[in-house]
Order: C-alpha cells, then structure tokens, then sequence
C-alpha cells in the first residue's frame, strides 16, 4: 500500500486552508499533509496548527521552491501537489492508487472543473482537459501526483517562476505514462472572473506559445505579472 504525501503551497491562503484541510483529513485518511508556506500575513500558520495531522513547512516565496520544499519534507511515496484552492474528489486516493498500478504509469492529474458554473467556465475545463489529455502536459490546477523516486530522478520541480509545472510534465514523460484521469477536483474559478476569461485564455496561450519558443520564464513571469498586476 502507498503512502501518500500532499504538498499544499501557499501565500495568504487561510481562508482556503480552513475548508480544505478538514476535507482533506477527512477524504484521505493517512495521508500526510503538509502545508508549506511561501511568507503569509495572514492566518495561514495558525488554521494548519489547529488541523491535526496537518504540518507547516516555510520556504522562500514560489510555488516551485514550495513544492521542492515540501518535497523534501515528505515522508510519502506518492507526492500529490494541490493548491490551496482545489479540491479533491471524495475517492481521489484509491483513484491515484489505481492509476499508478497501471503498467510504465509515474505520475498523472485530474480532470478539473470549477466552483462557478457558467458555461464559458465550463467551456474552459473542458478545454484544459481536452487539451491535456492530448498532449500528456499536466498543470497545477489539475492535482498533479507523481510517484517520489521518479519526481527526484527528474530533479523536482525546475526553480523557474512560471511554466514549472509544464517543464515537471515534459520532464516524467520521458520516464514514462502520464495519467489523466476523467474524476474532477474542483478548484477556484477566482482568477477567472477577476481577470475575465477571454483575457486569461489570451495570455495564458500567449505565455506557453512564447515558453515553447524559447522565451525565459522569468521574462515571462514579469510579462505575466505585469499583465494582470501584481501577486
């Protein structure tokens, strides 16, 4: 039987961590939890050391360095990394358990959908999934799980500021399947309706067509940033 580790990188995220880390222990039994935590100011230490089981981990702000860090921290054999603002399906472990039984399988995602249902969301996760079932590319929003001795053989996550969790899937495909599989989580459609999603499909093709064509991500992630305002 795996042992589970899911790895939580966050920045001001209480809010999100009061609903999700109950759910999580209450969802996937056994698994360990860790938060790691790139400088909050807000509740963020305090709501994990009121979860049981819950553990924090502080890093250097990135969500790459975070999830290294927690990584690292881990105890696990299968690594789950989830937002703060995603939600797992009620059977997500015994779902990942089968999945990585699955011959020259080494890690996988989820289908995603979002907490708002109107139809051009809906519109946009079919799109994502769609569009990474095709390609066997897997993004943060999707819960990637990955299998830790294939995670570290590929080194982590790349300490780039953007575009990490594409580099981490074209890193695994190499060593083998990507799993996607057709059970949703849920997550926030919050950047969505604040940036509007015409606009965020827009910049988001733009940053990968440009990061396919050699741009840096660190240029990019000011591009990104810059675009849409400040973190």
């Amino acid at each position: 039987m795996t042992r589970l580790s899911v790895v939580i990188p966050a920045l001001n995220e209480a809010a999100n961590l009061t609903r999700l880390l109950p759910a999580l222990a209450r969802d996937c039994p056994g698994a360990e939890i860790i938060v790691v935590d790139g400088g909050s100011r807000d509740e963020t230490a305090a709501v994990v050391a009121r979860q049981p089981g819950a553990r924090l981990v502080m890093s250097e702000r990135g969500r790459a360095r975070q999830m290294n860090a927690g990584a690292r921290q881990a105890i696990g054999d299968v690594l789950l990394f989830l937002h703060a603002d995603t939600w797992l399906p009620a059977d997500a472990g015994a779902a990942l358990d089968r999945a990585l039984a699955e011959p020259g399988v080494v890690a996988g995602r989820f289908d995603v959908r979002f907490d708002n249902p109107r139809p051009v969301l809906r519109m946009v996760a079919w799109f994502m999934n769609t569009r990474s079932r095709a390609s066997g590319i897997c993004t943060g929003d999707q819960a990637i799980f990955v299998r830790r001795a294939d995670f570290e053989a590929v080194g982590g996550y790349p300490d780039i500021p953007l575009m990490e969790d594409i580099e981490l899937s074209r890193r695994l495909k190499r060593r083998g399947r990507l799993a996607a599989l057709r059970l949703r989580v849920t997550t926030s459609a919050r950047k969505w309706e604040r940036e509007g999603p015409l606009r965020t499909i827009g910049l988001m093709w733009a940053l990968r067509v440009l990061h396919f064509c050699g741009v840096a991500p660190a240029r990019l992630h000011r591009w990104y940033y810059g675009a849409k305002g400040a973190p």
